[in-house]
């Protein structure tokens, strides 16, 4: 990405906080994924994202966090706690 900021300027103050919100997110799946960036587009494997003010587009391929969980609410909670960004 930083070959394209030098390329493109502007790009690089909305690159750098998408990158750093994403790498501390843990979406368990596209739901929140589009709760948090409503112009998301899923396409295919691939999940696209409107950069810059709708300027550039930035396509990657996700990693949701998947573990079964048991349904009471003391494993919802254990599993939250385990988690939680610090």
């Amino acid at each position: 990405m930083k070959v394209f900021w030098k390329a493109h300027g502007d790009a690089r103050k909305p690159l750098v906080a998408w990158i750093k919100e994403v790498e501390h997110a843990r979406w368990e799946g596209p739901a929140e994924v589009r709760a948090r960036y409503r112009s998301v587009d899923f396409v295919n494997d691939k999940v696209v994202f409107n950069i810059g003010g709708n300027k550039y587009r930035l396509i990657v391929r996700l990693a949701y966090i998947r573990r079964p969980v048991r349904h009471s609410s003391v494993e919802r909670n254990r599993f939250r706690a385990l988690h939680r960004d610090p």
